[in-house]
């Protein structure tokens, strides 16, 4: 069955299914969408593709999956990137929850704040947020830290969707203004992930 992969090529959200998919060698046909152009608010993208007119989605046939940790999973279900085990599983599903809720919203947010708006075109409700991301990052990322400095993975001891879905912000973080060297245990699991058979940079 073709997999389709509607994206923003920059997103990390977007990095994270490609990245399942090559660890998984899976081959994805990719369709790009410029997010700063309105491209995934047309009514062909939102009839058609996902009502919420966001990306990614992940096309499987003529079935449309959005949500990049959900794809992620209906990609790896069976795979050895999903633990067994069923507490394992629900941890690693607990991290990638988490990753979602406490972490993109704010390592990510400020990455394209920075990146795709400019500082110099902040809005004002920008710049009244900015240090509430900015303290709700660094917490992230410091819990992060906090967890690796006793584990190698984030669930079942071993390399999973859970490392997948942090990666994919984490190792460009400093986009945002965030400092990967204050993390000094993250850095080696950064380098850790990025080393696993398969790997594909953001880029690629």
């Amino acid at each position: 069955m073709t997999l389709v992969l509607h994206e923003y090529a920059r997103s990390g959200n977007c990095y994270k299914i490609r990245l399942t998919a090559a660890h998984l060698g899976l081959a994805l046909e990719r369709r790009e969408y410029d997010i700063m152009t309105g491209e995934t608010r047309t009514p062909a993208f939102l009839e058609g593709v996902n009502a919420n007119g966001r990306i990614p989605v992940l096309q499987v046939g003529d079935r449309f999956l959005p949500e990049s940790n959900a794809a992620c999973h209906y990609l790896a279900d069976g795979s050895a990137l999903v633990p067994a085990d069923p507490f394992d599983h629900a941890d690693m599903l607990r991290w990638m929850f988490w990753e979602q809720y406490n972490h993109e919203p704010n390592v990510a947010t400020l990455r394209f704040w920075y990146g795709w708006i400019g500082e110099d075109n902040f809005s004002d409700v920008q710049r009244a947020m900015l240090p509430g991301k900015r303290a709700a990052g660094q917490a992230a990322l410091q819990l992060m830290e906090a967890h690796l400095a006793a584990h190698d993975w984030f669930a079942a001891g071993s390399f999973t969707l859970a490392d997948i879905a942090l990666y994919a912000y984490t190792h460009v973080c400093e986009d945002g203004g965030f400092r990967l060297g204050d993390y000094p245990h993250v850095q080696t699991w950064l380098a850790r992930v990025a080393a696993q058979p398969g790997h594909v940079t953001i880029g690629a």
